[in-house]
Formats: C-alpha cells, structure tokens, sequence
C-alpha cells in the first residue's frame, strides 16, 4: 500500500504466519499497530486489518523491511534485513513519503546500521524524514498500548509540519 505524495510510509518487519495467510498487514489479534493508529489520531476509526488498502486515501502507507513471512522476526537474518533496508531505500526515493516510520528499533538497527531510538532519527532516508517505533506486536511487552500512542502522536505531529530542506 504505497502511493506518491504520502505523509507517512509505515515499514513492519515482515509479515507474521497470521498477516501472511490473511494478506493484510498486522493482521494478526492482539497486535496493536490499529488500535496505536486510530488513537494516535491518524484514522477517525479503528481500522480492522482488512482495511489496509484504504491506507493512502488518507495519505498513509505501509509495507515491511523483508516479504517473508514468519512466525517470529528473530528468524530473519542480518543478511535479509539490510537488503529490506536498502528496497526500501529505492521505494523511498521512488515515492517520497515525507516521513518513513519503522516499526521495531532492533530490525531498524540491523538494517540500517549502527545506534538508534525511538523517535526521529539524526539522518533520513533519502529526502525523507526517518522515524523508529516500537513494534506493536502483541508478543512485545515492552510497550504497553499507552507508550505505542504517545510514540504514534509524536509522529503524527511531526509528519503535520514541513520539515526543513537540507539547506535550511
């Protein structure tokens, strides 16, 4: 679900067993990417997983560092994650979302090298903006549903204002 001219480009890890079977992203129950989304303010309603496609009508997208589907993301390996990180450096650059967020800060760090935590990120990715959530897989007890809405609101607000062009 990726279009040109997004605000947002949501980046999963990859699909679970659930979400792979049922084609639709963070399908799975219990998983709180939803629930985070529409309480965050970025959807008016909750959105059932089924209704993923709907996602660029109001300027979102969404998509996964890696296509294969798993039950856990533990079973990717480095090699898998750094090349999601570069395809999804071409589909930046070949559809400019203003503001990429990854969901899970262990496979961004894989992918993409080096240190980082959740929120913006010092560099972007392309002319775009780089942001790290938490995973909100249910399996994640780390962030509770609460700590995923003040992460999703503080992109929601960051994706609502122009960022700065590279000679600013």
């Amino acid at each position: 679900m990726i279009a040109g001219g997004l605000s947002v480009l949501f980046c999963g890890i990859n699909p679970g067993l659930y979400s792979g079977a049922v084609g639709h992203h963070f399908a799975r129950p219990g998983n709180r990417f939803w629930p985070a989304l529409h309480r965050s303010g970025f959807t008016d309603t909750e959105w059932a997983p089924e209704e993923d496609r709907r996602l660029p009508d109001v300027g979102l997208g969404i998509t996964n560092l890696v296509e294969r589907v798993s039950a856990r993301a533990e079973e990717l390996t480095a090699d898998e994650l750094r090349a999601g990180g570069e395809a999804l450096a071409a589909k930046v650059a070949r559809y400019g979302p203003r503001v990429v967020a990854v969901l899970g800060i262990g496979a961004f760090r894989t992918a993409f090298g080096g240190r980082a935590g959740i929120g913006e990120q010092p560099l972007g990715l392309g002319a775009s903006r780089l942001w790290v959530l938490p995973n909100p897989s249910g399996l994640q007890a780390r962030y509770r549903l609460p700590d995923l809405v003040e992460a999703f609101g503080e992109l929601r607000a960051a994706a609502a204002t122009r960022s700065p062009s590279p000679s600013e």
